[in-house]
């Protein structure tokens, strides 16, 4: 043990991991910084909805009757007043979304306009059952989540009729869309009654529906490539390319229950979890954004900077070179700040431009420092043809989502496999009483060959 603890190798190679420890200061100091980052962009996106609209979610059109009915109670009658929903029989939906960016300084939130058209029809026979001078009013509702992102209503027919639209629903449950006043006195329960609605909706982000009908269709497309579909059911079937998507869901009463579950969110407030979950929907999402990318680049902080040392290490090993912490110091702080670069021109420039510029300036300082260091140009040029070769296959990690991981752990095993064949002959104890006494001798030589330069 006491032979163990007196190898200069050991001592050096203490020294280093030491040195590795510390580094981790400075590389968390930039995660912490990108989460900073990442949550004010967050803020940001919550502010710009505040200040316009948020995400959207469309539930109707459905019918409200308000009624009242002679109620005995303890001899007495009373006039008691009762709300009936009447679900459309048919529910179709069709959206063509136009997505934007707004900015607001170097942060931006991903809206779009959603050009909306509502069609189908109403099953009205469960008015026969009512008295028709019960009843007080007749509506057809349109709930929003975010009324002001109603931004324009165009065509709006009922029974072929164009009919008038008023702001707001009267519910407490959906207190924010608008509502049509129907006249109990024209509305024929005999047959069905058709509804074609159209209307222009402005959101951030994300845009969900409810299934209101017995049968429910509904399609959206868009230009965005990179949709994330949302809520209790996928769609049956989907198109995603380069130039948008398109998307089409189908449900019916069976299968998302709805009926029963609208009768009980608008009996009960605290009931309609339920409700909004079923939803059909889709999130645009950016894909992978630059601060997601580098927070996984920071991930990979480690295997880079260990890589960087042991070359160094293996290096003092076979050909006697003697490198002061302080050296190991300089170069691991370079690479810390390459993840500094990073993130601060990819809020600019984007992240692929900033990760390019960033691993050239690494690149370029560290091998310029390296060839001074080991008093050859032609190492410092190596070193840095192997640090950019190594930052382009890290690039390829963070594009590779789906194989990350993958190819990470197959990277992470090559290395310490190579690394392994490389020491397997090293006799370490030999090492540490030779190898490093001839680098001190050839240190010696070299200064007395400085000096007499100098004389001369």
């Amino acid at each position: 043990m006491k032979n163990i603890l007196n190898n200069q190798i050991v001592t050096k190679l203490g020294f280093i991991l030491l040195l590795f420890v510390l580094l981790q200061i400075p590389v968390s100091m930039v995660s912490n910084l990108i989460s900073e980052r990442s949550l004010r962009l967050q803020e940001v996106r919550e502010e710009i909805a505040r200040s316009s609209h948020g995400a959207q979610r469309i539930i109707g059109p459905f019918i409200s009757v308000n009624y009242t009915k002679m109620v005995n109670h303890e001899g007495k009658f009373y006039s008691t007043e009762y709300r009936k929903y009447i679900l459309p029989e048919s529910f179709k939906m069709n959206a063509d979304l136009e997505s934007y960016a707004k900015y607001r300084g170097i942060y931006q939130a991903r809206l779009y306009k959603a050009d909306s058209h509502l069609s189908g029809s109403f099953d009205l026979s469960p008015l026969k059952e009512l008295d028709q001078h019960q009843i007080k009013s007749v509506s057809m509702v349109v709930g929003v989540r975010d009324s002001r992102g109603l931004i324009k209503l165009n065509k709006m027919t009922l029974g072929g009729k164009s009919i008038e639209v008023k702001p707001g629903t009267g519910l407490n449950q959906f207190a924010q869309g608008f509502h049509i006043n129907l006249d109990i006195n024209q509305l024929t329960v005999s047959a069905p009654m058709a509804y074609d609605l159209n209307f222009l909706l402005q959101g951030m982000e994300s845009i969900q529906v409810t299934p209101i009908g017995k049968v429910s269709s509904i399609e959206m497309r868009s230009k965005w490539p990179h949709p994330s579909f949302i809520g209790d059911f996928l769609p049956i079937s989907s198109e995603i390319s380069a130039k948008g998507f398109n998307a089409q869901w189908q449900s019916n009463n069976f299968s998302s229950n709805i009926s029963q579950l609208f009768e009980r969110c608008m009996a009960d407030s605290t009931a309609c979890v339920e409700l909004e979950r079923r939803q059909m929907g889709v999130d645009l999402i950016e894909p992978v954004d630059h601060y997601l990318k580098s927070h996984r680049a920071v991930n990979y902080s480690l295997l880079i900077i260990t890589l960087v040392f042991a070359s160094f290490f293996l290096l003092e090993l076979f050909q006697a070179r003697l490198m002061h912490p302080v050296q190991y110091g300089f170069v691991g702080l370079a690479l810390a700040l390459f993840y500094l670069l990073l993130i601060s021109l990819s809020e600019h420039i984007g992240f692929n431009w900033a990760y390019v510029l960033s691993a050239i300036a690494s690149t370029v300082l560290l091998s310029g420092y390296v060839g001074g260091m080991l008093h050859n140009g032609k190492h410092g040029k190596l070193f840095g043809v192997c640090l950019i070769a190594l930052y382009g296959l890290l690039f390829g990690l963070l594009q590779a989502e789906s194989y990350a991981l993958l190819m990470g752990s197959l990277l992470c095993f090559a290395i310490l496999s190579l690394l392994m064949l490389l020491t397997r002959n090293v006799d370490w104890y030999q090492r540490s009483s030779d190898a490093l006494p001839e680098a001190k001798k050839h240190e010696t030589k070299m200064s007395e060959i400085e000096v007499v330069d100098d004389n001369s």
